[in-house]
């Protein structure tokens, strides 16, 4: 990653698996990249941005099915919502790949079959534990206290016939080209991990699936009751993509790519593995980062301690979010989440240092300038060390970026923002004001701070990039985009330029007030009754129905007798709605049945099913009804 203006540089996320809507580690991979490719470009590099969605595998199937939909139907909702929460946090990819594209099914397929002519893929049965979470077999030594490592769940022992890929073949050779590059694999200890898996035998990669099981899947080009295990599909992402757009040449060379560390076998073991087999080159490298931690555990759809993005972005802006993401976690290792280590981060880091000192900066140009921008006079020593101070930034964040350590970066850039404000404080320019004998001194300081500012907001775009760019319109600077090259000056600015305050940029949040909200009871979980199968759910049947009359029952008080029209069939229905309904409220509405219950007699009156209604903790009762006007009889899943 060394600063080469025009050079290629290709990164990526992950393709997330759509099972379930993005959280906080997809949203911090994605805003890593974001970042890093934003460094790329300010400096001038030919950069190409790709994220997207991992769509095939049982898992995926079997959540369609609980939903009632199609797979193709169920991916689509899912993706879409991947594509909005990153449009939302405005994730500026270049590319957005989906496994179900019929230009990546064909790229899998060559590749697929080309490996298959070399003599690399074989028929054969498997006997193994099976981890329906990460989709792949295991060993008993990966498992933790007997469950799988990546979703705790237990594993399934299976047997079945597929086809494999001749992995053990290359595990000399992947291990010698990752000892041949240290850097390949970052940071060391990830290194030494994948090291370590292969100073053993990794055996043979089931790459199939008999589509009779999975039929959720890009078939085998040669055998097409056979579908393509969902690495191999969507490891192929990360070339397929630069294939269909034919920028492989351009791109592949220089491609880094940005896990968090529950992928390193696939993409540390499996991916170069296949790379080889396909003759393909070796990404550039493989950059590894560590989990976001909430109560010192993994946050997870099942322990419930998800920490959804957008609700952090809405709350504290953008930016701000952003700038905790990488300011708090150092890459490699995991780092603990709690919500008052962002406020925390935005009242010091940017509020009071960086906002601080531009607030205070336009308020004494305002004052003593007329709000123009001053010229230089002649340099002191302490102008000279702060203008020494920030000129040197440019290649210390380059070299902390080349070298992964974001926060450092971060932090070099703020130390020299809580230097300009020192000086400030030093030079005393209210004191300076006083004296007309001292105006081009003024000037100077006044100058200083200002291409202080310009400097700080140029490098920490990529982070901040509606704040930086704000921060320079305030300042009166021209909006033409910033390069690297800007923060290697020191007279950025035009002397006699307006400023244009503005709001703060970045209010200070008040700790006591969120430390109460926090510390909040939280609202009563939910009762829940029993877990039922997909097997079970099917079994009931619910349709639209038309109420055509209601009446009250002839014997009892809280019950009302409707007949509906289901399609054909007209019946009575039965119900304790009386207190919240009169039957004026129910005459003509488009309610959802249980239409398969069994019959019963409500104090003689027969019921022919069931009308759903919600209920609140107060006992008020609403019927289910439609948002459209579907035609009764209609079924609902």
């Amino acid at each position: 990653m060394s600063e080469t203006p025009g050079a290629a540089y290709y990164a990526t996320t992950p393709i997330f698996y759509v099972n379930a809507a993005p959280h906080i580690g997809h949203a911090y991979t994605t805003i890593l990249v974001d970042v890093i490719t934003r460094f790329h470009r300010l400096k001038g590099d030919d950069v190409h941005f790709l994220t997207g969605t991992d769509e095939h595998g049982e898992k995926v199937a079997k959540a369609a099915a609980a939903a009632g939909v199609t797979p193709q139907a169920y991916v689509d909702d899912i993706s879409g919502q991947f594509q909005a929460t990153w449009d939302r946090l405005g994730i500026a990819y270049d590319g957005f790949i989906r496994t179900t594209d019929p230009a990546h099914r064909k790229v899998v397929q060559d590749v697929l079959q080309k490996v298959y002519d070399n003599g690399d893929i074989f028929y054969g049965e498997y006997s193994g534990l099976y981890c329906v979470g990460a989709e792949r077999f295991v060993t008993e030594k990966e498992l933790v206290d007997g469950k799988c490592p990546e979703s705790d769940d237990p594993p399934e022992l299976r047997v079945e016939a597929n086809y494999f890929f001749r992995m053990e073949k290359y595990r000399p050779w992947l291990r010698e080209a990752i000892e041949a590059n240290p850097d390949l694999i970052r940071p060391e200890r990830y290194r030494n991990e994948v090291l370590a898996m292969l100073r053993e035998p990794i055996g043979d990669l089931s790459i199939s699936r008999p589509r009779s099981r999975v039929p959720w899947g890009i078939p085998l080009p040669w055998d097409d009751e056979h579908v393509t295990y969902v690495w191999f599909d969507a490891l192929l992402n990360y070339w397929s993509h630069l294939v269909t757009h034919g920028t492989e040449r351009r791109y592949w060379p220089a491609t880094e790519h940005f896990i968090a560390k529950d992928i390193l076998k696939p993409h540390g073991v499996f991916w170069p593995t296949m790379l080889k087999a396909a003759g393909l080159p070796l990404y550039q490298h493989l950059n590894v980062h560590g989990y976001w931690l909430a109560d010192e555990r993994k946050m997870s759809k099942s322990l419930g301690n998800v920490v959804r993005p957008l609700d952090l972005h809405e709350k504290y802006g953008n930016d701000a979010f952003r700038y905790f993401l990488m300011r708090d976690m150092s890459f490699g290792l995991d780092a603990s989440f709690h919500e008052a280590g962002i406020a925390e981060r935005i009242n010091s880091d940017l509020a009071n240092d960086l906002g601080n000192l531009l607030n205070r900066t336009l308020g004494m140009l305002g004052r003593y300038t007329g709000g123009a921008i001053p010229a230089f006079g002649a340099l002191q020593p302490a102008d000279e060390a702060l203008r020494d101070a920030f000129l040197a930034l440019p290649d210390a964040v380059t070299e902390l970026f080349d070298a992964l350590h974001f926060d450092r970066a971060l932090e070099e850039v703020m130390a020299a923002v809580r230097k300009a404000n020192k000086y400030v404080a030093d030079q005393e320019p209210w004191v300076l004001a006083r004296d007309p004998a001292d105006a081009e001194r003024l000037g100077t300081v006044l100058r200083s701070v200002v291409e202080a500012l310009r400097v700080a907001s140029v490098l920490l775009e990529p982070v901040l990039p509606a704040k930086a760019r704000e921060l320079r319109a305030q300042l009166g600077l021209d909006d033409a985009p910033a390069t690297l090259g800007d923060a290697r000056r020191w007279d950025g600015a035009t002397a006699g330029a307006a400023t244009r305050p503005g709001d703060p940029l970045f209010p200070r949040i008040d700790l006591e007030a969120l430390a109460a909200a926090i510390a909040a009871p939280a609202e009563a979980p939910l009762a829940h009754k029993d877990e039922v199968t997909i097997d079970d759910f099917a079994k009931l049947e619910f349709r639209v129905a038309h109420v055509q009359h209601v009446e009250p029952h002839p014997k009892a008080d809280k019950l009302l007798v409707l007949t509906i029209k289901v399609g054909p069939e007209t019946r009575t229905i039965v119900s304790g709605i009386k207190q919240h309904y009169t039957p004026e409220q129910l005459v003509g509405k488009k309610v959802v049945i249980v239409a398969n219950l069994k019959p019963v007699k409500l104090r003689g009156v027969e019921s022919q099913g069931m009308i759903l209604a919600a209920e609140d903790a107060e006992g008020h009762l609403a019927v289910t009804t439609l948002d459209r006007d579907l035609a009764d009889g209609s079924e609902v899943r």
